[in-house]
């Protein structure tokens, strides 16, 4: 009689868990059955839903368009192909921002539609009567500060953040509201090191790094940049694990050939 091994699924409980053994959270983005399988399968901790889909997926300039139907979609796909990970979805722009009644109903929408396990919504203080509404409806909610690409036009550029005193002191204080507000985690984008170092040490919830340097208590990437698939974004902080670009390219221009030199299919490909 065959044993099946017990997945082991990764929950809210599970990260508070790893910060405080010192283990490392790896969280990657997934916006698809196919991809969110092959992860979920390879043993990552997190995936995030990211409104990264608007540029990656999509095609836009900034992650600005990307609609809650639209996040849903894609949510609905990534679980799909999960068994184990956390699957955390970003709550896009325009459907949360400083108005915590449509901040529940979108997270609500998400959680019911998709079977996902976490949203994720941009902000500080200001976002924390959100992060208080979602939390009490039993939704759990990850922060996100440092550089949030759903304010870039606010910002001008999507340079390092929190580089200044001002800046880096209300970062501090945003991350410890959040954490009071009922946040399980919070991503530090693109931020000093030793500033990311500082929150991660000063709040009890782990934090996730992109851009911060490699004292937070996890690291997040988006998957087209990581696999090589989009080859224009290399920031310092990325690193790239495949060329899939060349890959690809090279694979799909192997197989036009072969179907005109009439290779393709060949005897023992037919019936």
């Amino acid at each position: 009689m065959s044993v099946t091994k017990e997945i082991k699924k990764i929950t809210t409980h599970t990260l508070q868990r790893m910060k405080a053994a010192g283990e490392r959270i790896s969280m990657l983005t997934a916006y698809d059955y196919s991809f969110a399988k092959i992860f979920d399968q390879a043993g990552i901790d997190v995936i995030l839903v990211g409104d990264s889909a608007s540029n990656v997926m999509a095609g836009h300039e900034t992650t600005l368009p990307i609609t809650l139907d639209q996040m849903i979609y894609h949510a609905s796909s990534v679980i799909r192909g999960v068994n184990r990970s956390l699957v955390v979805v970003d709550l896009p722009f325009g459907s949360f921002q400083s108005n915590s009644e449509i901040a529940l109903a979108s997270a609500v929408r998400i959680m019911k539609e998709t079977g996902a396990h976490a949203v994720k919504l941009e902000g500080g203080e200001e976002e924390t009567e959100c992060v208080r509404r979602i939390v009490s409806a039993g939704i759990p909610v990850m922060g996100h500060l440092g550089l949030t690409p759903q304010s870039i036009y606010k910002f001008g550029t999507y340079n390092v953040r929190a580089k200044e005193e001002a800046e880096a002191a209300k970062l501090k204080r945003d991350a410890k509201l959040l954490e009071e507000a009922g946040c399980f985690g919070i991503v530090l984008e693109k931020i000093p090191a030793l500033l990311a170092k500082e929150v991660t040490e000063e709040i009890g919830i782990p934090t996730i790094g992109i851009g911060a340097g490699g004292h937070c208590s996890g690291q997040v990437l988006v998957m087209h940049d990581m696999l090589g698939i989009n080859t224009e974004f290399k920031p310092r902080f990325l690193r790239q694990y495949l060329n899939m670009f060349e890959q690809i390219t090279t694979a799909v221009q192997q197989y036009i050939k072969d179907i005109k030199d009439k290779d393709f299919p060949n005897e023992s490909e037919s019936y």
